[in-house]
């Protein structure tokens, strides 16, 4: 086995380790020798509270993708149970609640982009529902055998449940029981699967910390946690967020063409901490395109772009993003032209005896969703951000097919929004 804890640690995976005792080194060791000895079985929990997930994910996924390279099994988790109930984790109010019909149509549509990324073969990796051992729960028991292993006083001083106390909302009592919930998943996977690892974010100490007790306290055994600290940019952003909204991995709710400008825009402090955490390249090549300044730090930028968007849409997708990019990079954004022929971006096609009469630019960046209403393209217009072939234009501006180019036009919405017009025969 390959010490794989040290390559996560490298590439700044591992925050922080559960452990007894209070030395981290001595924990890591100890996570070390475990994970070195033979193949260990791991689990992550996902949130079915929508139906992809998303950027925020995948630091989590590609740990586990890590483990499973490295002869370990993944288990993820889908939470149809702890779905019901929500999470307070990071959130200053209560979760919406979701009806039991979309958490099933949310965990069908998770579990589909989970194989992607995970090799299920001869039970290599599983994918599991925890409604499946929940749902049987009797209440009386459940705080029989399971509560009273629980300190509600030390659950306090978890920030999961601090945050909310302090909070207007305050604290319901359907969310104090989650991290009881989750720790018993823990129990459950420790039992049936040999389970010995749980990966979270460094929101999840607290809910894994409970697991890893519970473990010890019912059954004698040894459990670990690791949290993965939570990914956010340079300048302070979330991950995964843009003004936009969520980065969804589901290439209907957020296109490949889309996906790959996200990575290709990344800030370029973050470059190669992004290439270490989102891609499997080695680390000396990661090095090399570290060392890259200035304007060739596009460069890196186009790898971590390419390699983010193949593991997620694939080596077509991300060829076809990579295409486009470039294109309009090169001098695509003049004009659409030969350059543009055949690659994958966001398209319109408006009819063609409307645009022969006359469509206003704002309507057409509203129809193309370049901007989200005529108001917002008519802002962007009068402060010199709306661009049609290249060209800034007024919040007026009328397009007629004579804009055609080479069959098409493109609009631009400030420096990094495109949209490629075309007429319907």
């Amino acid at each position: 086995m390959t010490c794989v804890l040290e390559a996560l640690e490298k590439r700044g995976f591992i925050y922080q380790t559960t452990d007894d005792d209070a030395d981290p080194a001595r924990s890591r060791r100890r996570l070390r020798a475990l994970l070195d000895r033979a193949p260990v079985t791991v689990y992550v929990g996902f949130d079915p509270s929508a139906s992809s997930l998303h950027v925020g994910n995948l630091a989590t996924i590609m740990a586990l993708m890590h483990l499973q390279r490295a002869g370990h099994r993944p288990i993820a988790i889908v939470g149809g149970g702890t779905g019901l109930v929500g999470d307070p984790s990071g959130k200053q109010e209560m979760r919406q609640l979701l009806t039991q019909d979309l958490i099933v149509e949310n965990l069908q549509a998770i579990r589909g982009q989970l194989e992607r990324y995970l090799d299920l073969s001869g039970g290599r990796a599983l994918l599991l529902n925890n409604a499946d051992w929940l749902r049987l729960l009797n209440y009386l028991e459940f705080l029989r055998d399971i509560g009273r292993h629980f300190s509600v006083n030390r659950m306090l001083t978890h920030d999961c449940f601090k945050i909310r106390l302090e909070s207007e909302t305050g604290l319901s009592f359907l969310e104090f029981n989650y991290m009881l919930l989750q720790a018993y998943d823990f129990l459950v996977l420790f039992q049936k699967y040999g389970c010995r690892l749980q990966l979270g974010g460094s929101d999840q100490w607290g809910n894994i910390v409970a697991g890893t007790e519970l473990i010890r306290r019912v059954e004698g055994g040894e459990a670990y946690g690791a949290t993965i600290p939570l990914i956010q940019t340079a300048s302070g952003k979330k991950m995964g967020k843009t003004e936009e909204g969520a980065v969804w991995l589901d290439s209907k709710r957020f296109s490949p063409y889309a996906y790959y400008q996200f990575w290709i825009n990344t800030e370029d402090a973050d470059v190669g901490r992004f290439l270490r955490i989102f891609t499997f390249l080695d680390l000396k090549e990661i090095e090399e395109l570290e060392r890259l300044h200035g304007a060739d730090i596009r460069r890196a930028k186009e790898v971590l772009a390419f390699e983010a968007t193949r593991l997620t849409h694939g080596e077509i997708e991300a060829a076809q993003a990579r295409s486009a990019a470039q294109a309009l990079f090169t001098g695509g954004a003049k004009g659409p032209g030969e350059s543009l022929e055949g690659v994958e971006m966001p398209t319109l096609i408006a009819a063609g005896e409307k645009l022969a009469a006359g469509i206003p630019a704002v309507q057409l960046c509203v129809d193309g969703k370049l901007c989200a209403s005529r108001n917002e393209a008519r802002r962007l217009a009068q402060q010199g951000g709306l661009y049609l072939n290249g060209e800034p234009i007024a919040a007026d501006r009328v397009v007629t097919g004579a804009d055609l180019k080479e069959g098409g036009m493109l609009l631009r919405a400030g420096k990094k929004r495109y949209l490629r017009v075309k007429a319907s025969p």
